[in-house]
């Protein structure tokens, strides 16, 4: 996992960064809802009561949004505008798994900076939520790993909004700043599978030679060389991993990574044997 340095994150900068997520996960879930019926849904091959759940999940998001500007009073950051890429249910429904997972990773990632133990517990019984969402769209809608290993991911704030930032085309003015910033895009090629080499590239110039990909899963990050435009995923990968490019072969870091954030999802089955 990487780290954001604590010296200007305070529990209002988390929570402002917790709610800048939520006001993300709320748009993208009641706008999924608003934009396809239960018939587009089953006619997608989806199950019939799965759009009563992402309902639900609407819902439960948009109580995270109330919870957190309550908690914060005049110093809530308030909502963006955004866009999202799906085109239909089932293209809803990966975003959907994609989108649960970084949230479930965001608040692991920022717990370490939370001091108050009542914000604390407050952000578990969201991200414990989460990840149930996580797990139900993963599973029983996508009919993809449920989980990814016996750990969750943590990421770094800057890495986490790097990934919701793409989604947000702009917000209020008057909306406090967060101590984040944005990296060039990575793109690793989407049918990547253990153990294989797969073209890798960045936006804005940024060369990927004489770097290395770090792959995180879990509590592990895994270092590997870019050679000649290409990078072997690792062996050790299953379910859901984050990958970065950074200068080292043993930090990634707000000092380190060059680009990112590439999301890949590595099936396997039920007995743990990749598909």
């Amino acid at each position: 996992m990487v780290s954001n340095s604590s010296s200007t994150i305070d529990d209002t900068v988390v929570l402002n960064f917790a709610l800048t997520l939520e006001y993300l996960e709320y748009a993208f879930f009641s706008g999924g809802v608003n934009s396809f019926t239960e018939h587009d849904f089953t006619n997608a091959g989806l199950p019939s009561w799965s759009r009563g759940r992402f309902e639900q999940i609407a819902s439960h998001e948009q109580a995270h949004v109330q919870l957190l500007s309550d908690a914060l009073g005049s110093n809530a950051t308030q909502a963006c505008n955004y866009t999202f890429p799906y085109t239909d249910p089932v293209s809803f429904a990966a975003l959907a798994q994609v989108l649960s997972g970084v949230g479930v990773s965001a608040y692991a990632g920022a717990a370490q900076f939370v001091s108050s133990k009542a914000y604390l517990t407050t952000a578990a019984t969201i991200l414990s939520t989460e990840a149930r969402h996580a797990a139900w769209i993963a599973g029983p809608v996508n009919k993809e790993n449920p989980w990814s290993g016996p750990f969750d991911t943590p990421l770094s704030l800057n890495i986490v909004y790097t990934l919701a930032a793409q989604f947000i085309t702009a917000c209020p003015s008057s909306n406090p700043p967060l101590p984040v910033q944005v990296f060039p895009s990575l793109t690793i090629d989407e049918n990547a599978t253990a153990g294989q080499a797969v073209s890798v590239s960045a936006s804005n110039d940024v060369t990927t030679e004489d770097q290395f990909v770090a792959f995180f899963s879990g509590r592990d990050t895994t270092f590997v060389q870019v050679q000649g435009g290409e990078v072997v995923i690792p062996n050790t990968l299953l379910g859901t991993s984050y990958a970065v490019l950074t200068s080292s072969n043993s930090s990634a870091d707000d000092f380190t990574i060059t680009a990112g954030v590439a999301v890949l999802q590595l099936a396997f089955n039920s007995d743990d044997v990749r598909e």
